[in-house]
């Protein structure tokens, strides 16, 4: 066999296992995502981490985790997160980090903070991975004090230079404390260490200055990012636009969405439901339905909220037609809705007489269990 051959063979036999690795992580994933029993999740993740390649897949613990979570199975999440550490990954920081967000997701802060202390014990350093990881514990536990306590008393004590992602962080807990003051202060910091914020850091401060009224601060800080060359996002714009719309500034609202398109920043399904949503409570029924159809015009598809704002206005105004319509492309699209919304539809056509067309949604609609209110 000439080197060639042997070289191809090679490349051939390593391309083929990377293909069949990568489809029994696809298979373990996939098991898991439907598994209904909670024990029997444990069981399987724990097996599935057996595998190394498994053990790198952040999005799959994460939902795992973020899943025992929420069905309050917090002891559940200990014994993954536990069963981790006979790994020789423990050892590595990055390894580490990963679970001590992971316990802070679950509010599990207290395991986050020990495993974090023991780290030299496995000589495994600390640096500013590991701090932001236990940063970042204690805001998804909602401990935000001791964000701002840790994150004094730490890097002195430790050597570490937080970074972007630490300041973000702790300007998080801030503005999650109404201390915005504060949160804005931070960025006077920042540049004394000469760490420059980023679009995460403005868009923190954004989102929590404008939906709390405080827009004088919001555009002066939208002038500083300007200043700082970070360029505005999506997120950047909304969190502007939420503010208009609680300030029933429905003017302004629609001018930012004018300056949005002119700044080449395209509107996605949050800019329209928080649009809707201003002219649902300004009883606008006109608009509310004119910017409903501009989803069409995007890259999104309505969502739950998008239905949730708009088929009960309609309903309310009478205009039948259009929440009719508007239930039939949900049937057809797929798109997922809580289903007391085409129930509310089915029980308005009934009140009306339009018996044949609220059967129609009842019928096309079946994997809901709508029911006639006869059937009730």
């Amino acid at each position: 066999m000439t080197s060639l051959n042997r070289l191809l063979q090679r490349n051939f036999s390593s391309s083929a296992t990377a293909k069949a690795s990568a489809a029994k992580i696809r298979s373990l994933s996939r098991n898991l995502y439907s598994e209904k029993d909670y024990n029997l999740l444990v069981k399987k993740f724990k097996k599935a981490s057996e595998v190394d390649r498994f053990r790198t897949k952040d999005g799959v613990y994460e939902l795992t985790v973020r899943r025992l979570a929420s069905a309050k199975h917090f002891n559940l999440v200990e014994e993954i997160l536990e069963d981790q550490k006979k790994y020789k990954d423990f050892s590595k920081e990055g390894f580490s980090a990963r679970l001590i967000r992971l316990y802070g997701i679950s509010g599990l802060f207290e395991n986050a903070h020990k495993l974090f202390d023991g780290m030299p014990e496995r000589n495994s350093p600390r640096t500013v991975l590991s701090f932001n990881a236990l940063l970042s514990a204690y805001l998804h536990s909602k401990k935000f004090d001791m964000v701002d306590r840790l994150f004094k008393e730490l890097p002195a004590k430790l050597s570490i230079e937080p970074n972007s992602v630490s300041y973000n962080i702790v300007i998080k807990a801030f503005c999650e404390m109404g201390s915005f003051d504060s949160a804005i202060s931070v960025l006077d910091e920042m540049a004394k260490k000469g760490v420059n914020p980023d679009v995460i850091t403005f868009n923190t401060l954004l989102d929590a200055l404008y939906v709390n009224g405080r827009f004088s601060d919001g555009d002066k800080l939208w002038n500083q990012m300007q200043k700082n060359n970070v360029i505005p996002d999506i997120r950047s714009y909304n969190a502007k636009l939420e503010g208009l719309v609680g300030q029933k500034n429905m003017k302004e609202a629609v001018e930012l969405t004018e300056k949005m398109k002119d700044e080449a920043v395209k509107l996605d399904i949050f800019s329209i439901n928080t649009l809707i949503k201003g002219f649902v409570n300004e009883k606008n029924l006109d608009e509310a339905k004119k910017w409903y159809r501009e989803i069409a015009n995007t890259d999104y598809k309505p969502n739950n909220t998008t239905f949730k704002l708009t088929i009960p206005f309609l309903c309310e105004n009478g205009d039948l037609d259009s929440a009719y319509e508007i239930c039939k492309h949900i049937f057809k699209s797929g798109n997922y809705v809580d289903p007391s919304i085409p129930q509310l539809v089915v029980d308005k056509l009934m009140e009306k007489n339009r018996i044949l067309e609220a059967k129609k949604i009842v019928k096309i609609g079946n994997h809901f269990k709508l029911s006639l209110p006869e059937d009730k």
